[in-house]
């Protein structure tokens, strides 16, 4: 500051006596008979003397502030691992354990053999006579007579090995009880086959299928 001070003295002195010379030289030309318009103007433009104080030195910019270190993070303590593991109980078996038990082995199943071609062929039971004989309008039910019932029964006939038959089975009924009863009690009576023969030429059972129909006689 004191180095300033100076300075603006020493500026200070230096102008008055420029200011000194001016006046001197403006008399001068007054006497010389300067016009006074330009010894005016002259003054004007040098009396106006523009001291600049010197600039101030500029001060540092303030140091940045301090950056607190951030607190570290916290660490949970190790956890304590028990390591030491009891050793499992070993329990004494006193009686031995039953056998596994055996698992059967199973054959596989023996080859089927077909049998041997017969021989002869079989025969089917045939009819002796004619099987249109064996039931007759003369064996129609008084009653289904009377009531004019008609209609057609379906049988099936087992034949023994003796060609007489031995079962009467109906298969498509005729819608009149009496009526079916009638076709199967004449067939059993009057119905005669040649009995059905197995592969080797023996008599043997066999079956007959048929209907008998049941129709009112128009005098």
């Amino acid at each position: 500051m004191a180095y300033a001070d100076q300075q603006m003295s020493g500026n200070k002195i230096t102008a008055l006596i420029i200011v000194a010379l001016i006046h001197v030289v403006v008399g001068y030309a007054l006497v010389t008979g300067l016009a006074y318009s330009a010894a005016k103007q002259i003054l004007k433009k040098v009396t106006t003397v523009d001291i600049k104080e010197p600039e101030k030195p500029k001060e540092p910019p303030p140091p940045p502030p301090k950056q607190e270190a951030a607190p570290p993070p916290p660490v949970a303590p190790p956890v304590r691992i028990d390591v030491a593991v009891a050793p499992p109980a070993i329990e004494t078996v006193q009686v031995a354990p039953p056998p596994a038990p055996v698992v059967p082995v199973i054959a596989p199943p023996a080859p089927v053999i077909a049998p041997p071609p017969p021989r002869i062929p079989p025969k089917a039971a045939v009819p002796k006579g004619r099987p249109a004989e064996w039931v007759t309008t003369n064996d129609y039910p008084s009653r289904a007579l009377r009531e004019e019932r008609e209609g057609t029964t379906g049988f099936r006939l087992t034949v023994g090995p003796d060609g007489k038959v031995t079962n009467c089975e109906i298969t498509s009924p005729s819608g009149s009880p009496d009526l079916d009863q009638a076709t199967c009690d004449n067939l059993r009576r009057r119905a005669r086959f040649t009995p059905a023969t197995d592969g080797e030429g023996q008599p043997t059972t066999g079956s007959y299928v048929n209907r008998t129909r049941w129709v009112i006689p128009k005098d």
